[in-house]
């Protein structure tokens, strides 16, 4: 282990700057709405050339990976994204700001899907993957914090290049820190054919498809919680804020701390995801059960908690999925296909709210979680 100690720790710091990458941009938007005299429709279009550009990360990054190594592959993402961030910081026109969504994207699929696939081939990669994907949740909690104290005396550029001056740095690590790896021969890359050799394994198509419900389950009640506290609990403002970060918050918790005491009690990877599956289920419930607001809110609190762990877990069950050259490709594809359910899914949660209710929210999430818990027991039975 003291010999990837280096790689580990510069991977938690990675994790952290995309994690700050990702909070500060729901706080930027009010400002950049204004900047440019867009409407919120318009300023959307950011979110769906971002996904392109992370959905095309994660259908190359195991052929990069094989072909040029972790080493390389990791280089181009963070280079690509201290080039978006680059261009966002001389405050771009609309066009460009839009198109460059597209690079930022990219390069922040190919880290998280690059890192994944790397702490996945590693002893202990349950706990390891739990802890990357916490130090993101601590990344997206300074984030906004970061971004609303510059805007009080620097424009919304501003933040970002100081996103590239945190980067630039993280890049030259990566040179550093990781160990050249032998690359694939051509010839074999091409026998290989990667991406459709991976979308050919059923149980690397349910591991998407887990992905996909999980991400839109999380990011669902992430987006609407606030809303269903404040219209169906009556709950302030004020009040309602601090529930929903006490989600994210529980969200962070779990990572930490659900794996390694998993681990003492002896509970294969297998059994802790049945439990947390569980245990989000019950928590729904718990939500849409509950006769108080202040019930809800800790109730939203427990169900980040066992969420948290989930993503992490799956991607550490992958190399039990699937043969060894396979994995890269099957993180990256898991990667990118879970941002697809992470916009379908909430946008249906709020689409069947506006025309039913906001109450709707639960029994909608409560539905998610029992897919999801279907479609981890069907991939369970085809580890190896």
């Amino acid at each position: 282990m003291s010999v990837v100690r280096g790689p580990v720790l510069l991977s938690y710091v990675a994790f952290v700057l995309v994690g700050v990458s990702a909070g500060v941009a729901g706080v930027l938007l009010p400002t950049q709405i204004a900047d440019y005299g867009v409407d919120m429709a318009t300023i959307g279009i950011t979110f769906f050339t971002f996904s392109a550009g992370y959905l095309l990360a994660g259908s190359t990054s195991g052929t990069l990976v094989q072909r040029y190594g972790t080493r390389l592959a990791l280089l181009a993402g963070a280079g690509s994204f201290v080039l978006s961030a680059l261009v966002l910081g001389v405050r771009p026109s609309f066009l460009v700001f839009v198109a460059v969504q597209v690079v930022a994207g990219y390069g922040t699929g190919l880290l998280e899907a690059v890192l994944n696939a790397y702490l996945a081939g590693l002893p202990s990669a349950t706990t390891l993957l739990n802890r990357l994907h916490a130090f993101f949740g601590v990344g997206a909690l300074v984030g906004p914090l970061l971004a609303t104290w510059m805007l009080t005396f620097a424009p919304w550029n501003a933040v970002w290049l100081v996103l590239a001056g945190l980067f630039a740095p993280l890049t030259v690590a990566f040179g550093l820190t990781y160990p050249k790896e032998a690359a694939a021969s051509q010839e074999e890359g091409a026998r290989s054919g990667l991406l459709g050799t991976a979308l050919r394994s059923p149980a690397v198509v349910l591991a998407c498809a887990f992905l996909a419900v999980y991400v839109g389950l999380e990011t669902a009640v992430g987006n609407w919680g606030f809303t269903f506290l404040v219209d169906e609990h009556a709950q302030a403002a004020e009040v309602a804020g601090p529930m929903v970060s006490g989600y994210w918050l529980g969200l962070t918790a779990g990572r930490f701390l659900i794996s390694p005491v998993a681990a003492r009690l002896g509970w294969t990877t297998a059994a802790m995801a049945y439990a947390c599956l569980a245990g989000i289920a019950a928590s729904v419930a718990l939500i849409w059960a509950a006769p108080a607001g202040l019930v809800a809110g800790a109730g939203l609190a427990l169900l980040g908690f066992f969420l948290g762990p989930v993503f992490p877990t799956a991607m550490a069950v992958v190399p039990n999925l699937t043969e060894a050259r396979l994995v890269p490709t099957a993180i990256g594809v898991m990667n990118g296909v879970s941002v697809v359910g992470g916009a379908v899914f909430p946008w249906l949660a709020g689409a069947v709210a506006e025309g039913v209710g906001v109450w709707t929210l639960m029994p909608f999430s409560l539905t998610l979680a029992l897919v999801q818990l279907a479609i981890w027991r069907l991939l369970m039975a085809r580890t190896r």
